[in-house]
């Protein structure tokens, strides 16, 4: 978004960027050069932040043997330059986690000056504790694993918990697509607007988002039956009659949560409901679920990639590149990632 004065919000953030200077990354910093590597999940998205960032692409080499191990080889040097991967953690999520263990044990073993994990969705973070009898906490050892696999630094976008910021003992950024989705709610001027959260689990962040646009916030109180995993929506808590009700969430796996609270939500009165989530993992009969809701717009991001059939008619798919181009430069540099959001 261009701003009067040769300025340009950077998007995603609260940052006003000059046009005419930016950004002029191939020079080596302290850790080196910036080096960018797509893991095989996200050559995409990798491919708009190396173009935010008008650097190349690194190249290597990936074969999956008859008997599935994943054999990676660099086909050219990093020793000593800055180096980011990028890899979802998506599906076939073990053999995309895998493939990015691996590949950073190949950066390391060449003498990567730093090694970067860029990890748009990280999996396995609602095993952030242990709340039954005889169960791990998975999220700490994924951290441990990335840790130990040779990564000097890890940059991620809405993690299911904030505390598994805590898992790693190597420093990072936890970014949000907050202020991404939600400027572009701001931009539609929708009329006569609820935020509802999908659940009371999701109620803080749902609280920001009606701050930011200035509305009303209701909220769906759901039981997630625990030997089935799907989700009961029990009761609607504020007023929706007559209202357009932006629901927010920040990932929609099969939508069945999604579904019962469009129900409770038409239940009560409402109009026209948007749905706006920042992980689209869509699995199994989610596709058919969506489109069978006839909602106004569904808004999310790119953190998991969608293939272009896949995208239904009425979905905005918001691109994280220059949110994350700009804190790789950010991290490359040396300078304060929490100016992006006047922090």
């Amino acid at each position: 978004m261009s701003i009067n004065g040769g300025l340009e919000k950077v998007p995603g953030t609260k940052y006003l960027r000059e046009t005419d200077t930016y950004p002029a990354v191939a020079a080596g910093g302290a850790h080196g050069s910036i080096m960018l590597f797509a893991g095989s999940a996200s050559k995409v998205l990798s491919s708009e932040i190396a173009q935010y960032l008008q650097v190349h692409m690194g190249n290597y080499e990936r074969i999956v043997f008859p008997n599935e191990n994943i054999f990676i080889r660099l086909k050219e040097s990093v020793r000593g330059q800055d180096v980011y991967l990028v890899q979802s953690m998506v599906s076939p999520l073990h053999d995309n986690f895998m493939e990015m263990l691996i590949m950073v044990d190949a950066l390391k073993r060449d003498s990567a000056g730093r090694i970067n994990v860029v990890i748009p969705y990280m999996s396995y973070t609602r095993s952030d504790k242990k709340d039954q009898p005889r169960v791990p906490i998975t999220a700490r050892m994924v951290a441990n694993m990335i840790e130990t696999a040779g990564a000097d630094r890890y940059i991620t976008i809405d993690l299911h918990a904030g505390q598994i910021q805590g898992f790693f003992d190597i420093p990072g950024d936890a970014l949000t697509a907050f202020h991404l989705l939600s400027d572009y709610v701001l931009d539609q001027n929708i009329p006569d607007l609820v935020v509802c959260s999908a659940d009371l689990g999701f109620a803080k962040k749902a609280r920001n988002w009606a701050e930011k646009l200035a509305t009303p916030l209701v909220m769906v109180e759901k039981r997630r039956l625990f030997n089935t995993g799907q989700a009961e929506a029990l009761t609607l808590i504020g007023d929706v009659e007559g209202k357009n009700v932006l629901l927010v969430d920040d990932e929609v796996l099969t939508g069945g949560t999604i579904v019962k609270a469009v129900e409770a939500i038409r239940e009560r009165g409402a109009k026209d409901v948007y749905l706006v989530f920042t992980h689209p993992l869509l699995k199994d009969q989610a596709y058919d679920r969506l489109d069978g809701l006839k909602l106004k717009e569904i808004i999310t991001t790119n953190t998991v990639p969608l293939p272009p059939e896949k995208v239904l008619p009425n979905m905005r798919v918001l691109s994280v590149a220059p949110l994350l181009g700009e804190v790789i430069l950010r991290a490359h540099q040396g300078r304060s990632v929490g100016e992006l959001f006047n922090e």
